[in-house]
């Protein structure tokens, strides 16, 4: 998404008219322009110049944000003057400008007519002196807050008028009328009517022109003071990077600034300094504060090897390190990306708004038209009929419709990216507060991923060291998490490694190879069994098929995973290796249920060891044998109970996270799952998952607030103004009255949307469940989307193949054919010419023709 800085927006039809002319450019897909940080997003192919073009053409000015030079802690100078308050200083001088005249104004205006305050002896009894002096000072006000009229004018004869062309609408019309009675006052008094003098003094407005303006401006000040409290969050975090760093050069420590800092420098940090990029630790360790990043305040110890971050601070130690990523790749130029990149788009929940604030201003001129044609109708003075028109235009505030939802999204979006959560669009942040089910990858989201031995069991005659030291011999040449477990076991039992030959790995089965010309085996029960073809040897009284049987369902209820080792058909015992839970997933899951969230597993586990898991985590619902390109179906499943929300850390969970309503990737995980999900969680933690729900909810109940205030305020002020209820309750609105309502609105809106900022993302004390929730058994897995077999019947078939001479022959064939995914064992005889394959899919038969013939050998079809 390009981001472009836009100029001269004042109000949502400001806003609106942008957006529409910029979607009409050819090449633009999609746009979303923010009144609250005055920033255009647009995704397309059109170039920045056409789009500056249609923007300055649509009667604004554009500026394509990223065109600064910028610097290597991926902050542009024009990130920073977007967000810059240049406003406020001019509107708080035009206001102190403006009351210094008012004063005057009033006091003869109103002190001297209704109160009889004394006058300076040279307007005393001089009417045309005091109209005179009231045009004069209203004149003055009106050219120090001219932006509202050459603002408002310009827009009206772009012919998409704004709030600004209500304001000079209004000021305007009490002005002139104001100044066609000086005029015919002045007329009276030449003439000697003393009658109709008054009359005219009466119709003055001046002081009514001044005073809108002024009071506008008092609400434009407080609500542009209260808008800049709302991208506070973004602010803290493009200050967090370090302007220099320490470079390593020559063995002599150099310090530079960071935008020289490229990849594969060495740099210096000390106790006390921020990291300036991302990189390695090379040298040294510390304890790092990561708080500016994921928002947990524990520092986190770091040595060789580690990843720090940038603009995490080293608390204690010395470290060296080697840059590995700089300027806009960096994690902090990431997270200042997404939360600008969220800021800049549009959440569903504001299109009512946007169409409400398209049409509003000419609505609200006609309204006034009609006001004052029916007054007049009516027989009301032409001067009431103004009053009521004009009263009219200064009531009506488009911009508390365009500032509803913009504003709660960026005090959210701030409040989450301190808390170490990331919502990459304003629409997955309303999303996430319209989940109703939660569905959780096991490993690495609920469990930590990281596998370790739980049980050593050795056979009768067998100890234990050499059940270890074979099991590590074997296991050492596999990078298979279970493999990593056993050896890491190993490694802590200082395990002796036996060197290893014809090694072998069936997928998802087990390891063979041999320590001295002697076959060693580890893996499931199956893959035991058929490798020994079924004459297993059990070692004694200790082991038999029945209590192996026993001791692997035991394991598999306590959601371990029992490794078989045999050596030469003998069992040399079982290595039980389980997933650990996190500590705090049961709390997380727990938080979520309590939302009324329905909380799914999601596992390739087998049933029973899935089950153990679910019920220690708490959650309300297993999907276990997934296959791992199964989950995307699943998640299209659920969504047919309700709003999905998919968690995982995976590259194979890639595809259900992009499927599901929203997808939330685990920060710890890989760059694709990240790159696919809708919000991202910077801390390895499910308490993140409940706290963006939360942040989420709270910003829907804001922004809903927000909505009913805007449309609340106009319907009831707008009749007032009208003069609707003179005849019933006798009421009416002075057009003063009217511009302080205005000016006040909006600025009630930015200061509802600045309580967010009391929230605590983590406190579930007040969480409330989701309006109808989903319960009960939503999924029954089909099939085909199983990890296991156990519920397909494996098929045998035959082949006839051509010019195997001897057992190696009859190897060679074996392997090639179990290579063959959905091909379970393939048994050849170089006598018969034959080989029997047991599949446990249909396998096509090219695919059987091809590996025969790569082999070496002649494939002679199927056997009848």
């Amino acid at each position: 998404m390009e981001q472009y800085n836009v100029t001269g927006m004042s109000c949502a039809a400001c806003q609106t008219r942008v957006e529409k002319a910029v979607s009409a450019v050819p090449g633009v897909k999609s746009c979303a322009v923010s009144l609250l940080t005055n920033s255009l997003g647009v995704e397309g192919t059109a170039s920045a110049e056409e789009i500056v073009r249609t923007v300055e053409n649509a009667g604004y000015g554009a500026s394509l944000k990223n065109s600064s030079s910028k610097s290597n802690n991926g902050k542009t100078k024009n990130d920073s003057d977007s967000l810059k308050d240049t406003e406020t200083p001019k509107m708080k001088r035009r206001l102190i400008a403006s009351v210094i005249l008012l004063v005057p104004l009033m006091y003869v205006s109103m002190g001297h007519m209704l109160w009889n305050w004394p006058l300076p002896s040279f307007l005393d009894g001089n009417h045309v002196a005091m109209g005179l002096y009231e045009l004069l000072l209203a004149a003055l006000v009106m050219v120090i807050n001219q932006k509202f009229f050459i603002s408002g004018f310009k827009s009206l004869f772009h012919k998409s008028p704004n709030m600004d062309t209500l304001i000079a609408l209004g000021a305007t019309a009490s002005f002139v009328y104001s100044v066609f009675a000086l005029f015919a006052m002045s007329g009276k008094v030449v003439s000697g009517e003393t009658e109709k003098i008054m009359y005219y003094m009466n119709q003055f407005y001046f002081e009514s022109a001044a005073t809108i303006l002024t009071l506008i401006t008092v609400g434009k000040l407080l609500e542009s003071k209260s808008k800049g409290k709302t991208t506070n969050a973004l602010k803290s975090l493009m200050n967090l990077a370090p302007e220099n760093a320490v470079l390593l050069v020559d063995g002599n420590e150099v310090a530079v600034p960071i935008e020289n800092v490229k990849v594969g420098d060495m740099f210096v940090v000390r106790p006390g300094d921020k990291i300036p990029v991302d990189g390695v630790v090379c040298e040294g360790g510390s304890a790092v504060n990561e708080s500016a990043i994921t928002g947990e305040s524990v520092p986190v110890e770091k040595s060789a090897g580690d990843n720090v971050t940038s603009a995490t601070i080293n608390t204690s130690g010395y470290m060296v390190c080697r840059a590995t990523r700089v300027g806009e790749d960096t994690t902090l130029s990431e997270i200042i990306r997404m939360v600008s990149d969220a800021s800049a788009t549009k959440a569903p929940i504001a299109k009512i708004a946007d169409k409400v604030s398209g049409v509003f201003v000419p609505v609200v001129i006609l309204i006034a038209l009609i006001t004052f044609a029916a007054w007049i109708f009516v027989g009301e003075t032409f001067g009431y009929a103004i009053a009521r028109a004009v009263s009219v235009l200064v009531i009506s505030c488009p911009c508390a419709l365009g500032l509803a939802t913009p504003v709660a999204i960026m005090v959210g979006n701030g409040i989450a990216a301190k808390s170490g959560i990331l919502f990459k669009t304003s629409a997955s942040l309303e999303q996430a507060g319209r989940t109703q089910i939660v569905a959780l990858d096991k490993t690495g989201t609920i469990t930590t991923g990281i596998m370790k031995v739980t049980d050593v069991i050795p056979a009768d005659g067998i100890s234990e060291s050499e059940l270890i030291d074979v099991a590590y011999s074997l296991e050492s040449k596999s990078e298979h998490p279970i493999s990593k477990a056993i050896v890491a076991y190993g490694n802590e039992k200082n395990a002796h490694a036996f060197e290893t030959t014809d090694f072998e790995i069936s997928s998802g089965n087990g390891l063979s190879a041999k320590i001295d010309g002697k076959t060693i085996a580890g893996g499931n029960e199956a893959y035991i069994t058929k490798l020994c073809h079924a004459e297993l040897d059990f070692g004694g009284s200790r082991f038999d098929s029945a209590s192996i049987q026993k001791q692997i369902s035991n394991f598999s209820s306590q959601g371990k995973t029992p490794v078989l080792f045999e050596k030469e058909n003998r069992l040399l015992g079982i290595i039980a290796v389980a997933d650990t839970i996190k500590e705090d997933s049961s709390k997380a899951i727990s938080q979520l249920k309590k939302m009324g969230l329905h909380v799914v597993m999601l596992t390739g586990d087998n049933e029973i060891t899935a089950r153990a898991i679910a019920e220690r985590a708490g959650v309300d619902e297993v999907v276990a044998s997934v296959k791992p390109d199964g989950k995307e179906e699943i998640i299209r499943l659920l969504m047919k109970s309700g709003k999905v929300a998919m968690v995982g850390d995976g590259i194979n969970d890639a595809p259900a996270l992009t499927s599901a309503d929203l997808g939330i990737a685990i920060g710890a995980g890989t760059d694709i799952a990240i790159d696919a999900a809708d919000v991202v969680l910077m801390k390895n933690s499910l308490l993140d998952v409940a706290a963006a729900i939360r942040i989420s909810r709270a910003t829907l109940r804001n922004i809903h607030e927000n909505l009913f205030w805007a449309f609340f305020y106009n319907v009831i002020g707008i009749p007032l103004a009208a003069g609707c209820y003179v005849a019933a309750f006798g009421w009416s609105l002075n057009p003063m009255f009217g511009a302080a309502a205005m000016g006040l609105s909006s600025f009630c809106v930015v200061s509802n949307a600045l309580r967010l900022n009391f929230l605590r993302p983590y406190n579930s004390k007040r969480d409330k469940k989701v309006k109808n929730p989903v319960s009960g058994k939503l999924i029954e897995i089909p099939n085909e989307l199983r990890n296991d077999t156990s519920n397909t019947k494996e098929s045998n078939m035959k082949i006839s193949v051509k010019g195997m001479m001897c057992g190696h022959c009859e190897m060679h064939v074996k392997k090639a054919l179990e290579a063959i995914d959905g091909i379970t064992s393939a048994t050849a005889s170089h006598e018969k010419d034959e080989v029997t394959i047991e599949a446990s899919k249909e396998v096509d038969e090219n695919a059987i023709k091809n590996a025969v013939t790569e082999a070496g050998y002649e494939y002679a079809g199927i056997c009848e």
